[in-house]
């Protein structure tokens, strides 16, 4: 999907497109409030304009994937049944024109060629329990794995640090494993012994505090030989307000040259704190961000529509789970939403089976006399709520964007050099858009981070 590159943008040009996207995302707010398990409960499907729901509905989900996502399959040309309303197409241009594109500067990782689990780019010992995702992941940007191929790897000398015990024990166990795999493949191949030392990756157990300085990610591993350290913070999918603690420890601490960081789950961001940092969005009419709408811009726009290319079974999902809330606010008015646990091959089930056991797991009676008449109603508008949940996709870019947006600025206001530009395929990696920032001109670093995929 294209997009607009915050490369090309100057910093005014930045502030206006931070102006844009909080106009648009208010007039569509009502799409993006919306839970897709109350379609039926909230008749969410009434409150689309008339010539919308014209449009939309009896549409298949190819079409949809073609037409509103503009996402067509191979090969496929566009072909519109009727004449769309200039609302809708309106909405469809500007979600494209002003959301950061997507699209790295390779079109599909060479790695996976010969073998769609194994990146030819990471030897085997680096691939060992690494998934596929991971591996592009950490090859093109180079947690856990991310800091052992920087350490063992590349020879760097690396601080780990994570808020689970659990985790860090694992992770140097992973790392001793490594370790004694690369000791073995070098007594095979002697040619291959790297000249540099190895140093494992130092961890440390530590919650970081997003509004305070963490000491202990600062101290360096080892005393500089000379003048003062210099440290780079790096994190890939730095989940909430890590994201947000790595760009406040950038901005204050003199030791911090450099930053890489990919965000991700939006919606943990605290709320005031995590977001908006920049004192521009904060200004602006309009600029909050929901819990809902920051869910939202999580969601994989590319994956959804290949879903849609595909018309799978497990698209109903939605519409099963929306039939339940129904039956479960007859039973219980007051229990809105409440979590279901994944019910296992959601699409093979009939309609009263899945109800029975969402009720069971809600902790509601599975024997509840059921109005089959309308479970089956409610399931003969499948289309219509995905329908729904793609008008939903389709903004969920526009979202990620102002948060992304508002965290360059930031920087920028700090009088730092900060660009966002997508280094990781968005088929295996949906959340891939780095921000990078120095404190000296950033030519060089873009230029690596940018170099094609070879």
């Amino acid at each position: 999907m294209p997009g607009i590159s915050a490369r090309g943008l100057s910093h005014e040009g930045r502030k206006q497109l931070a102006v844009n996207l909080t106009r648009v995302l208010a007039l569509y707010r009502s799409i993006l409030d919306a839970y897709i398990i109350e379609f039926f409960t909230d008749n969410l499907w009434d409150t689309l304009p008339c010539s919308w729901q014209e449009a939309l509905d009896g549409l298949k989900p190819p079409q949809l994937a073609t037409m509103l996502l503009g996402m067509p399959g191979e090969g496929e040309v566009v072909r519109y049944r009727s004449v769309w309303p200039l609302t809708l197409l309106a909405l469809k241009s500007t979600a494209c024109a002003l959301a950061f594109t997507r699209t790295p500067g390779f079109q599909t990782p060479s790695e996976f060629l010969e073998n769609p689990s194994q990146s030819s780019r990471l030897t085997a010992p680096f691939r060992k329990h690494v998934r596929p995702k991971k591996q592009h992941e950490i090859r093109r940007l180079g947690e856990g794995h991310l800091s052992r191929f920087m350490a063992l790897g590349l020879g760097l000398m690396v601080k780990s640090i994570d808020g689970d015990q659990r985790l860090v024990e694992r992770a140097q166990r992973l790392d001793q494993e490594l370790l004694q795999a690369l000791e073995k493949e070098e007594k095979r191949n002697p040619q291959v012994v790297q000249t540099s030392p190895r140093h494992s990756p130092h961890h440390v157990v530590r919650w970081v505090d997003p509004t305070a300085l963490c000491e202990e990610l600062l101290l360096p591993l080892e005393n500089p030989c000379q003048g003062r350290a210099r440290l780079l913070l790096t994190g890939l999918h730095a989940c909430g307000d890590l994201s947000v603690a790595l760009l406040r420890h950038f901005s204050c601490c003199p030791e911090v040259v450099a930053l890489a960081s990919v965000g991700c789950c939006y919606m943990k961001l605290s709320d005031p704190g995590g977001y908006p940092l920049s004192q521009w969005v904060a200004g602006l009419p309009g600029y909050e961000l929901p819990y809902r709408l920051r869910e939202g811009a999580c969601h994989a726009l590319e994956e959804y529509a290949e879903r849609l290319q595909k018309a799978g079974p497990g698209l109903r999902t939605h519409c099963y789970r929306a039939a339940l809330e129904t039956v479960i606010r007859r039973a219980r008015p007051e229990l809105h939403r409440p979590g279901v646990q994944g019910i296992p091959r959601v699409h093979e089930l009939k309609i009263e089976e899945y109800v029975q056991q969402g009720l069971q797991r809600v902790g509601l009676d599975p024997q509840l006399p059921l109005n089959l008449a309308a479970l089956q109603a409610h399931l003969a508008q499948e289309n219509r709520v995905v329908a729904f949940f793609s008008l939903a996709l389709l903004l969920a870019p526009l979202v990620e964007t102002l948060i992304l947006l508002d965290r360059l600025l930031y920087l920028q206001e700090q009088g730092f050099h900060a660009e966002l530009l997508p280094i990781f395929s968005p088929q295996l990696s949906p959340r891939n858009l780095v921000l990078v920032a120095t404190k000296m001109p950033l030519g060089q670093a873009l230029s690596v981070l940018e170099t094609e995929d070879s």
